[in-house]
């Protein structure tokens, strides 16, 4: 049995990295993994429902691009046979072991969402990898609008997250982007059009990975990253991911959002009650505080609302 990281999925063929020699080989998934039995503890089993306490139970355990695995080498077919336990996953991107996430947003076609960069935060924050937010297509919006743009975004630089601006086309920006791949897994991550594939070949442009416009009927880009793959850049490796148009959080409790949001942990002291959802409560001094977005909490209290009225699973 020997080590290997996943660095691409197509169609259920995997294609494998073996960490000693660095060579690569296709594989698919042994047949044991359809039955795995997990204890309480593996880090496998993830509470999808509202019990205190989790079973034992059987999966069909699926290896995601980014697991480092076991493989037969004595096998031709290179089977994997077995997923070690991940420091961290997401389901959209469907990827593991990663240490950063460009969340890609474009200034328009399609428009800035303050909603959707939200929602993104939410679920790297409850991944625990670091997010870089990345602005592209600054060269197609007006002067004033990227003036009033980056006005509003200062206030995320303000709480911690780190924040660069690109056109791809012309390579602005790239200078501090390429320095921050070394050593690193790096997801690159965003709605569907942003230009994901556009900026992976600005970076690599030996890769010549597909890429259409945006759609001026739908208002949204179309698909053309199909699957997730690793590629090696500046001794690091990059994902580009399929995109998408809508988020699910996966969150059980709605008590669990307010750690997502960086921000509140800074004021949460100040509440009147220690468990305090920052929604109807009094003596809160989250909600109508000045130093907060407007954005922000209004976003909040909209997916603890959307959060809430998800049906309970038992």
């Amino acid at each position: 049995m020997r080590k290997a990281k996943i660095i691409k999925l197509i169609g259920g063929l995997y294609t494998i990295l073996d960490l000693e020699t660095n060579e690569v080989f296709n594989s698919r998934a042994s047949g044991k993994l359809r039955h795995v039995r997990l204890d309480e503890d593996s880090k496998f089993n993830v509470q999808t429902t509202h019990r205190t306490k989790l079973d034992k139970k059987t999966i069909q355990l699926s290896p995601k691009v980014g697991d480092i695995v076991l493989y037969d080498d004595s096998d031709e077919n290179k089977p994997i046979q077995e997923v070690l336990p991940r420091k961290n996953e997401l389901d959209r991107p469907d990827v593991a072991n990663v240490d950063q996430i460009l969340l890609l947003f474009s200034t328009i076609q399609p428009d800035f969402s303050f909603n959707l960069l939200d929602q993104f935060l939410v679920l790297v924050e409850k991944a625990h990898i670091k997010p870089i937010i990345v602005i592209s297509k600054i060269d197609l919006i007006k002067q004033e609008a990227l003036i009033k743009l980056k006005q509003d975004l200062k206030y995320y630089e303000a709480i911690g997250y780190e924040l660069h601006y690109i056109n791809s086309h012309q390579k602005l920006g790239f200078d501090v982007l390429e320095t921050i791949f070394k050593d690193k897994v790096s997801v690159v991550a965003g709605q569907t059009g942003v230009g994901k594939s556009t900026l992976i070949n600005a970076l690599m442009p030996d890769l010549k990975l597909k890429t259409q416009e945006t759609s001026e009927a739908l208002g949204r880009g179309r698909h053309t990253t199909r699957h997730t793959e690793l590629y090696f850049y500046h001794e690091g490796l990059i994902a580009d991911t399929p995109g998408f148009s809508k988020l699910d959080f996966n969150i059980l409790n709605a008590s669990d959002l307010k750690q997502y949001f960086i921000e509140f942990d800074t004021y949460k002291d100040g509440c009147r009650f220690r468990t305090c959802d920052h929604i109807h409560e009094p003596g809160c001094n989250i909600k109508e505080n000045e130093e907060i977005l407007p954005s922000r909490l209004e976003n909040y209290q909209k997916f603890y609302k959307d959060i809430s009225e998800q049906k309970e699973r038992y």
